[in-house]
């Protein structure tokens, strides 16, 4: 059956699923058998979930290098591709590819019990200062913070009993677990309703990945503090949102393929998010690779990976149909502090 540019995508996350769970079903079934926890330490727990294998080298890296011994790492292996051997200071868990709540919830539960902060961090955000664990310590000796954000959802905002508060997101947030689950017994879950403001026109309708949570600890007067604007960059480079080209690149044999993909739909769908996104994130892989490669010393084998300049032609070519608010220009800068990091 042939799908279209925005049929396929739900597909092949589904395939990507499917095929996966050959390399990590068993592995998540001897792991529910124990659900070992890390020891008692006053470390944070820093937590990420990876399917692109290359993303995971980048982020450990930037983990190992920024924030050294003092956060214990754990890392659930969703491709089932990782080899632990590379990342000697992680415990790395193969996976299965459930819903990034499912897995941060499973963490916060039960891998961090013994941990009064669990951190999850998305692994497309490179933590770049140890001064991320100053912040960490000094808003948590508040008794009433439940979580500490350091990049917050900038679309809409919640609004309570009259006042405005940004969303914390889950990309790069650490919970006070004695809050959040011991008292609480919250979860990261997703759910529909979200009548909230927009800040864009459109309405939320939906409550992403922590979103229900943070709206929860909001009206029962808990701190949910967010770093601010100004400081963010101090902290972390990051990309946005790599998933979807993860799944195009595992779905298509050769870089062909992927181009012929970007060059069927109509122009105008170049204005909504799916094509430029995907696009953008292509690109950000393309990083990714190269910062690999300086790691490594080799290139990570992506065989449907078009190179850059192919990608960034087709940006090019569509420049007239995007919107003023569509901009890769973080996606360079990223780079630039990666590659920096490693000097």
């Amino acid at each position: 059956m042939k799908r279209d540019y925005a049929q396929l995508l739900p597909y092949i996350f589904k395939k990507f699923s499917i095929l996966s769970a050959r390399r990590t079903l068993l592995p998540t079934v001897k792991y529910y058998c124990s659900r070992k926890a890390l020891p008692a330490s006053d470390k944070p727990a820093l937590f990420t979930m990876n399917i692109l294998p290359p993303m995971a080298t980048v982020w450990y890296e930037m983990v190992c290098r920024n924030l050294g011994d003092s956060v214990d790492i754990v890392i659930f292996d969703c491709s089932g591709k990782l080899n632990p051997k590379d990342f000697p200071r992680a415990k790395v868990q193969k996976f299965l590819n459930k819903y990034a709540a499912t897995k941060s919830d499973e963490f916060i539960q039960h891998i961090a019990k013994n941990r009064r902060i669990a951190w999850i961090c998305d692994d497309d955000m490179f933590p770049m200062s140890n001064k991320m664990l100053d912040v960490l310590k000094k808003e948590f000796n508040e008794p009433n913070t439940a979580t500490v954000s350091f990049r917050p959802r900038e679309w809409w905002h919640y609004q309570i009993d009259g006042k405005k508060y940004k969303p914390s997101s889950s990309y790069c947030i650490a919970f006070n677990r004695d809050i959040f689950w011991e008292k609480e017994k919250l979860s990261l879950a997703p759910c529909n309703g979200n009548e909230h403001p927009s800040l864009i026109g459109k309405p939320p309708n939906r409550y992403d990945t922590f979103d229900k949570a943070n709206e929860t600890l909001l009206e029962k007067g808990y701190r949910c503090y967010i770093v601010p604007k100004e400081e963010e960059d101090e902290y972390y480079a990051g990309f946005s949102g790599v998933s979807g080209a993860v799944m195009l690149l595992n779905h298509f044999k050769t870089p062909e393929q992927v181009i012929n993909y970007y060059l069927t739909p109509p122009k105008e769908a170049w204005s909504g998010n799916m094509l430029f996104g995907t696009l953008q994130a292509m690109i950000s892989i393309s990083v990714i690779q190269e910062v690999y490669e300086k790691i490594k010393g080799h290139k990570y084998p992506l065989k449907s990976l078009p190179s850059r300049e192919q990608l960034e032609k087709i940006l090019n070519d569509h420049k007239e149909y995007l919107r003023d608010d569509q901009d890769i220009s973080r996606v360079y800068e990223t780079r630039e502090r990666l590659l920096n990091a490693l000097k």
